[in-house]
């Protein structure tokens, strides 16, 4: 494979070359600027050999350099020859102060502007044109390099039935063209693909775990829509399906498109972190007057709807039994002394949520971490050059979900396999007593997960402890299971938590090279009913319902309070589950009913 890459490069410092241009930058992103790169839009992977979600490489004349987050500074140097790149951390040496360091006055840096959002953009031409720089937009390399590159997925997107939607196309495009109106352009760019897929009441199934048709769009102020799109993509009875107003174009006319728009619109609405650079620029170089706001889908779609609620509370109903399936499993095998690997075990998993008809992918790839490798939050058995194997007397992390059709779930159990270390029994209940916490929490309207998140931290925080991630993310329905806008985490986020909003509840800990901890539920925002409130308050409803393991939880650090919702939530978790359980799986139910057993 170095070989290979080490051509590749070679061919791609001809392109510059030939260019006259210094460098090129090329992240990890594609045009559409998602979590989920499609094989066809795997650049970064092409060029450096790197299969991380997250990263960027710069290449010179003379020497190459790859950039990654924390959760990847070991895996890119197990994927990426040392002789070809040197390794930088993204966030504490960004490639742009690299990239200006190695370049003389007046050097000319390669961007292809569909791979940058219109803001890092605007950052990365402000901090070269600072450096004596040029910044040159061009044609990827890769994209003319490629030449085995796989086909464009082009599979028909499916129509998602408006009672599971709980409102039509219609509805949401009248709904989103009053934001437009309201800010007083004629149009909007809409180019995320989950954006795309809410408005339209559609889903596709292009990327792996994100269930979108990629594509962009132009949303009018009278709510009339044009989607680009390939035309082998648009489901038979797609018409109707959105009613009068959406008009289909193919996908490779959308610059047209946009010429045309800058020719009747003066004021575009465009998000300047979700729309890439080059859409935006196009209409600018035209004279439109960009209005610089959040996508107006975003918040709509993060407030889910009683319909979107009813399919979610569904998805979590099939996905419990699928689990449990999964735990009772894995106990028979500690049992037996027949432990999987992690592989072994990540594809039992996910054989039980497929028994259900209903699951047509996982949500993201599954988390499966014996030991040991727990202590990386991010942790992926398939970059492993072998899974490793369960071990007895110790922990087990699984973090998990599945896209059903009506719902995304998401999941993290830790599980005990023997006897583990009394350390790690410590931990565990601190992280819970955390997690249990933020899930009674209440709190006013205009609560941010920020203000929130020090609640599933404070139990950690009193013996010096604490983790790298957010607690909690928002989720889709049967969209990403990454949904913005709310968050919790330490990090600011000035999103206010509204009813319907869904988030996950994650609190972990992690010792590096010995074990790791995460217990994660999905939460639901809504109405408290406080009879002496003042001003309207909220809290969160539960949606996940499968057992925390018993034996990891040392008792006397929790309180009544904590032993009682416990005791309620396992009660929960064996009424939802046990009618699933056919007759033929007594060692399901077995299970079951021992490992909600109150305590």
């Amino acid at each position: 494979m170095s070989q290979v890459i080490a051509q590749r490069l070679q061919q791609i410092r001809a392109f510059m070359q030939a260019k006259n241009l210094d460098a090129f930058i090329i992240p990890r992103a594609d045009e559409y600027l998602g979590e989920y790169v499609p094989a066809c839009n795997e650049r970064l992977l092409w060029v450096s050999g790197f299969t991380g979600s997250a990263g960027a490489a710069v290449i010179l004349a003379d020497k190459a350099a790859i950039f990654v987050d924390g959760r990847y500074t070991v895996q890119v140097r197990q994927q990426v020859d040392a002789q070809l790149y040197s390794f930088h951390h993204l966030i504490e040496e960004p490639y742009l102060f690299w990239t200006c360091q190695n370049l003389d006055e007046n050097a000319r840096i390669g961007i292809d502007s569909r791979t940058f959002s219109l803001s890092q953009y605007r950052n990365i031409k402000a901090l070269i044109d600072h450096q004596h720089l040029e910044l040159v937009e061009s044609e990827n390399p890769v994209d003319a390099l490629w030449q085995d590159r796989p086909d464009a997925p082009s599979d028909t997107a499916t129509l998602m039935p408006n009672d599971w939607a709980g409102q039509t196309s219609l509805e949401k495009r009248e709904q989103i063209a009053e934001q437009i109106r309201q800010s007083d352009a004629q149009a909007a760019l809409i180019t995320a693909p989950d954006s795309i897929a809410w408005l339209l009441n559609i889903r596709g199934s292009d990327i792996a775990f994100l269930p979108v048709a990629l594509s962009s769009s132009i949303l009018f102020a009278d709510g009339t829509m044009h989607w680009y799109v390939n035309p082998k993509k648009i489901p038979q009875g797609f018409a109707q399906h959105v009613g009068k107003g959406v008009t289909t174009y193919p996908e490779d006319t959308f610059e047209q498109g946009l010429n045309q728009l800058a020719q009747t619109c003066q004021k575009v609405l465009a998000d300047p972190s979700s729309s890439n650079a080059w859409s935006q620029l196009r209409l600018t170089d035209n004279g439109v007057q960009l209005v610089a706001l959040a996508d107006p889908c975003v918040l709509p779609k993060a407030a889910k709807n009683e319909s979107e609620l009813k399919g979610t509370r569904e998805a979590h109903r099939k996905d419990a039994l699928a689990e449990v399936r999964f735990l009772a499993w894995l106990d028979k095998c500690a049992q037996q002394n027949n432990l999987p690997d992690e592989g072994q075990a990540a594809d039992k998993l996910q054989y039980f949520r497929y028994l259900d008809k209903d699951c047509i992918d996982l949500s993201f790839a599954t988390i499966s971490a014996a030991a040991v490798n727990a202590a990386m939050c991010h942790y992926n058995h398939k970059n492993a050059d072998t899974p490793a194997p369960l071990l007895m007397n110790s922990s087990y992390l699984v973090d998990s979900g599945g896209q059903y059709r009506f719902g995304t779930t998401d999941i993290t159990r830790t599980v005990a396999l023997g006897t583990p270390p009394q350390e790690t029994k410590e931990r565990f209940t601190q992280v819970l007593k955390g997690m249990i916490a933020l899930t009674q929490a209440r709190f006013p309207k205009g609560t941010t997960g920020t203000q929130l998140d020090v609640l599933a931290r404070q139990y950690l925080w009193q013996h010096g402890l604490d983790f790298d991630h957010g607690t909690g993310h928002g989720v889709g329905h049967f969209l990403s299971v990454h949904e913005g806008p709310q968050r919790i985490s330490k990090a600011l986020n000035d999103i206010a938590l509204e009813p319907g909003m869904i988030t996950s509840n994650e609190p972990g800990f992690y010792k590096e090279n010995e074990y790791g901890i995460r217990c994660e539920n999905l939460l639901v925002v809504e109405n408290a009913d406080l009879p002496d409130a003042d001003r309207p308050f909220y809290q969160f409803a539960t949606l996940t319902y499968v057992p925390f393991d018993k034996r990891l939880m040392q008792l006397e650090l929790l309180t009544d309070t904590e032993r009682a919702w416990i005791n309620d939530y396992h009660q929960q978790v064996r009424e939802l589950v046990k009618p699933q359980i056919p007759e033929d799986e007594t060692d399901v139910l077995d299970w079951l009913i021992n490992a909600t057993s109150a305590l």
